[in-house]
């Protein structure tokens, strides 16, 4: 299960939580049944940690929340989207591993 310290997000929520958000937010685009997306999930859980003041991060069920996997074009899942001031700096797709997005993150956060 999801760390306390990540954000559940949705469709309802999700301009209020990321687009509005003063901090930088790091999304977790995921879906149940996807393998990857389980692996990524601890480091996901592990970054939210990390970064707590500093970072909001977030998850969004694709197969709950279709409208917002589909304004952002996901494509291919896990992917992280990482959002500044409304605006998307940077996107992962694919597992990456926890260096390389911290090092994603630092440029940002």
């Amino acid at each position: 299960m999801a760390s306390e310290k990540v954000e559940t997000l949705t469709d309802a929520n999700f301009d209020q939580s990321v687009i509005k958000s003063a901090k930088p937010v790091l999304v977790d685009f995921w879906a149940e049944w996807c393998g990857p997306c389980r692996r990524l999930a601890p480091t996901v859980d592990e970054l939210a940690t990390d970064y707590d003041g500093r970072l909001t991060v977030g998850k969004l069920n694709v197969d709950e929340n279709p409208a917002v996997a589909m304004r952002f074009s996901i494509r291919g899942i896990p992917t992280l989207l990482l959002f500044k001031g409304g605006q998307i700096v940077e996107q992962i797709v694919g597992l990456a591993d926890k260096d390389s997005l911290k090092k994603l993150i630092d440029k940002h956060a």
